[in-house]
């Protein structure tokens, strides 16, 4: 589904030295996989995560997604890109406050080019789990709750793949266990589902775990089975 070859990303400091973030990064994610991206603290792996998300254009190299090939589309049009085939969960909710958890999974239908988005964003609660809460404010809603609304605010457009930015980092260990739950059955339904995380725990519970460090990729490894997955829950 997803396919980079040697990405590279460098950016300029104001004192003119140049930083490589990325550097010669190889990879494909294919349909229904569930990745954790892990590393330090200024290894790469946000970096990547918005080149993955066409938030950042690399500096060179190619990615094709679904075999097109994106890192070269124009403003208007990776931004059309992004509303159709990916969905963002990030670390912070990101929530509008007086805004009820319907309303604000539908903000991206605003955008939709959808002959009709009718039913969408209750689909989407659905699928989190929350239909019970469709009216309720941000304010009214646990921190799981909150994060459940952006998962399905991220869903709501229904995108071939998700990225999630420390999607469990604000929340209590039974919250996260029910993030994860959410993913892997959004995995299970063929949906592709990257997160990064410094947390070894959520790590585990991915199929698949890349270790990123100074901007390569330096380890790939498929570890999840049943056994595994349980252990860590």
């Amino acid at each position: 589904m997803i396919e980079l070859e040697h990405i590279r990303k460098t950016y300029s400091r104001p004192t003119g030295e140049t930083v490589e973030a990325l550097a010669d990064v190889s990879l494909r994610i294919e349909q229904g996989e569930l990745v954790a991206i892990v590393g330090t603290s200024g290894s790469g792996k946000s970096t990547l995560l918005n080149v993955l998300g066409l938030l950042d254009r690399p500096t060179a190299g190619r990615y094709l997604f679904e075999s097109r090939e994106v890192e070269g589309l124009d403003v208007r049009a990776q931004a059309r890109f992004r509303n159709e085939k990916i969905g963002f969960v990030f670390q912070a909710f990101h929530l509008m406050p007086r805004t009820s958890a319907l309303a604000n999974v539908e903000l991206p239908l605003i955008y939709s080019s959808r002959a009709s988005v009718d039913g969408l964003g209750l689909k989407a609660l659905e699928a989190v789990g929350l239909s019970d809460r469709v009216h309720h404010l941000p304010s009214e809603l646990s921190g799981g709750q909150q994060q459940r609304v952006a998962i399905a605010r991220a869903l709501v457009n229904e995108p071939e793949l998700i990225l999630a930015d420390e999607p469990t980092g604000n929340l209590d260990s039974q919250s996260a266990r029910d993030v994860m739950d959410i993913f892997r059955a959004l995995s299970d339904a063929g949906r592709s589902i990257v997160i990064v995380t410094h947390d070894p725990a959520i790590a585990a519970q991915a199929e698949r775990v890349i270790r990123i460090e100074r901007g390569r990729i330096v380890a790939d490894d498929r570890v999840a089975t049943s056994a595994h997955l349980e252990e860590a829950r």
